[in-house]
């Protein structure tokens, strides 16, 4: 088969960044042809703000190339993963008129939010959802802290939705969790084109000890961006108020990055790592006794939760969005109120003075790695998706 992947980097990478290049990698060993149209917001800064506007609504040079791409190489299915806001839903239209299905991956809310959060102020936020015009994210500024930028966003959405590009124009979507399905419906996405895929680890990492970098000395471990939405607030005053904790160490940069280092500096049990690249998250995850993530906004599907479980590495979970669809209480996880400092800290406490229970959870960590988050179950949904589009299911 072969597929062209359409996706507009960011300026900070992320998981989304990463889902494309595996599944450019899974599809790749199985004998497919794989293509590319991608754009990098990093040319922003040297188009005028209408520019950028014109381009988020409809951007006829991607219209061209796309088109262009499918001719040339035969394309027989356009897999987009992200449009906004330089590659536009035009694309959309290009293989459209060149009778080719189109596959939507919905890796954040943003055909529902212009924030692509849900979050706003240091809260769950859903104003938008369901609206014609998104006018709550124009008052709140929600997309870079912009009105003009919260307008642009609102207004490509308003557009697309009246033309009918998000129901008309794509074949497919893959939401990553029931959850972020749920969301999508309620938000007018034909349910019937809807269909859920999480997110997968591509490259085994294999199964850890948890008992430390050969120093015996056990920790647990954050990993992940530095920013509000990720609880790391909650977390860190969970762990001061610990009564005999193990050290937690931090992995990431973001936005709360100085905030994150200045409290390191004064946690006697808190180390900041830095920026970490994949290898070292790996072996840090093999290591740790267990994985906090305490996202506070509604997570699709996180690769670093996946990850830890590939490593056999229990997680301690939010207790929304689709966490709830990933942790299995006893077995590879546990769940606490999002948000909750009490509860967080109580459930910590319970856990470190059980070394041989999080010991004992490893095995079932990893076996329920394997059924759902390996490569080959993932590669299966991906086909079936493929084939339902294409006529061949």
């Amino acid at each position: 088969m072969r597929i062209l992947q359409v996706h507009n980097f960011y300026q900070q990478p992320g998981g989304e960044d990463i889902v494309l290049a595996n599944e450019d990698k899974l599809l790749t060993r199985h004998g497919h042809e794989v293509f590319q149209f991608v754009m990098h917001n990093d040319a922003i800064p040297a188009m005028t703000q209408i520019t950028v506007a014109a381009k988020t609504i409809w951007n006829g040079d991607a219209y061209r190339a796309v088109s262009q791409k499918i001719e040339k190489h035969g394309i027989e299915l356009v897999h987009a993963h992200n449009t906004f806001p330089l590659i536009s839903p035009a694309v959309y239209y290009a293989a459209s008129a060149a009778k080719v299905p189109v596959i939507q991956t919905l890796h954040n809310y943003r055909l529902l939010c212009p924030a692509a959060t849900f979050f706003r102020n240091g809260a769950l936020c859903e104003d938008c959802l369901g609206k014609s015009f998104a006018w709550p994210a124009l008052r709140h500024h929600c997309y870079r802290d912009s009105r003009g930028a919260s307008g642009m966003t609102a207004l490509m959405l308003s557009t697309h939705r009246m033309a009918g590009s998000w129901a008309s124009k794509v074949n497919a979507y893959i939401a990553l969790s029931q959850f972020s399905r749920q969301k999508f419906v309620e938000g007018g996405l034909p349910s019937q084109r809807i269909t859920v895929k999480p997110n997968f680890v591509l490259d085994d990492p294999g199964i850890g000890s948890g008992e430390g970098a050969g120093d015996g000395k056990r920790y647990a471990l954050f990993a992940g961006r530095l920013a509000r939405e990720k609880g790391l607030h909650t977390l860190l005053k969970a762990w001061a108020s610990l009564s005999d904790p193990i050290t937690l160490k931090i992995a990431g940069d973001g936005p709360l990055r100085a905030d994150v280092e200045s409290l390191a500096q004064t946690m006697k049990h808190v180390e900041y790592l830095g920026y970490c690249a994949r290898p070292r998250i790996y072996e840090l995850m093999r290591n740790a006794a267990l994985l906090v993530f305490p996202s506070e906004w509604y997570e699709a599907s996180p690769l670093s939760v996946m990850e830890a479980m590939a490593c056999g590495t229990p997680v301690i979970a939010s207790n929304h969005g689709s966490l709830t669809e990933l942790i299995v209480p006893d077995s590879n996880g546990y769940l606490f109120p999002a948000g909750s400092v009490h509860d967080l800290a109580a459930l910590l406490e319970r856990l470190i003075a059980q070394e041989d229970k999080l010991r004992g959870m490893r095995y079932s960590t990893r076996q329920y790695y394997a059924s759902h988050f390996a490569p080959a179950p993932n590669y299966d949904a991906l086909m079936a998706i493929y084939a339902g589009v294409l006529g061949k299911g």
